[in-house]
């Protein structure tokens, strides 16, 4: 297994981030803990999480598997995330849809809320501190300030190590590196955006954003959803006409036919293989996806492949200006 530097820190990851989405919601508890034990053993050691991934239930399985022991937590590097609060009214289960939100306050970035959320999420994770701790979205009602202030607690308390944002546009990661330079503050060590073939606008300005503060950029949702995972024929459930990009999906699949590799390695190897990618993150519902993503690391896309796949899904014309202005 080979370990990537987390941005400019000095820590280290493997090349993939294994994702939590599913865990406790599409994918039961020993099927998770399955997966778990398979990056575990794989090396995978980055993996990620939030606070409202079923109602919290994501994190509280988590939690679980770190007390199973032998070297679990201490060797996982653990992300988190806060913004919305893990609502019971979002549960998969809908007999758990009670509608038990309590207030403005449970939400955004404001100090209180990040404070609150952080508390909650180390009880249901069973641990004493995140290493990465998330902004999940930009809170543009509250200022940097009051934002930093909090997270600077945290880090000083020991609850937390690193923080990182997700879905952020790349004003939004300046705006943010810029007030905690002022404040003589790490800042943000990583930025968590969807990257796919499909949707590549991040190039833009988020990921050079991200490179020149020397942040960690982990893609999540490197399939598009399933849409680059390879779909159904016409005749399989009558799906394929009403699937979007359906033209492009077909070149691709023809493509990696002629490559020889199931079309999910191809994507995320392409996502894996990106200027400035750290690790993309991978959310795998079963053990056999989880074993083939394994496959997409030993794959090497050359030139002229680069260039077809830019020609079936072509991205947004490089970094911003350039991309729209001379």
């Amino acid at each position: 297994m080979t370990y990537k530097r987390f941005g400019s820190t000095g820590l280290m990851i493997g090349p993939l981030g294994l994702g939590t989405v599913n865990f406790s919601w599409l994918t039961d508890e020993a099927a998770s803990f399955a997966i778990l034990d398979a990056a575990f053993e794989a090396g995978i050691n980055f993996v990620d999480t939030s606070d409202n991934y079923n109602a919290g239930q994501t994190e509280a399985l988590l939690g679980r598997w770190f007390a199973l022991g032998g070297g679990r937590r201490e060797k996982t590097v653990l992300a988190s995330k806060c913004y919305s609060a893990p609502m019971e009214w979002g549960s998969a289960d809908p007999a758990k849809r009670s509608g038990a939100w309590v207030g403005p306050n449970q939400r955004g970035l404001s100090a209180r809320h990040i404070r609150e959320a952080c508390e909650a999420s180390l009880k249901r994770l069973n641990t004493d501190h995140l290493d990465l701790y998330q902004m999940h979205h930009v809170d543009r009602n509250v200022r940097w300030e009051e934002i930093w202030q909090a997270f600077e607690l945290l880090v000083a308390q020991g609850k937390v190590v690193y923080v990182g944002s997700s879905n952020f546009a790349g004003w939004h990661i300046a705006q943010a590196q810029e007030t905690a330079r002022a404040r003589h503050g790490l800042g943000l060590v990583s930025e968590q955006s969807v990257y796919n073939l499909s949707k590549r606008t991040v190039e833009l300005e988020v990921l050079p954003a991200a490179q020149a503060y020397g942040m960690a950029f982990l893609p999540y949702s490197p399939l598009g959803g399933g849409l680059l995972g390879g779909k159904p024929l016409d005749n399989e459930r009558g799906r394929r006409a009403f699937l979007p990009g359906s033209s492009a999906v077909d070149d691709f699949q023809v493509l990696c036919a002629e490559l020889g590799h199931a079309p999910a390695d191809v994507a995320l190897a392409w996502v894996a293989g990106r200027p400035g990618v750290t690790a993309p993150v991978i959310g795998p519902r079963t053990l056999a996806q989880f074993d083939s993503s394994l496959k997409a690391l030993d794959i090497v896309l050359d030139g002229e492949t680069l260039k077809r796949l830019d020609a079936i899904f072509p991205g947004p014309g490089g970094p911003a200006p350039e991309a729209y202005a001379w």
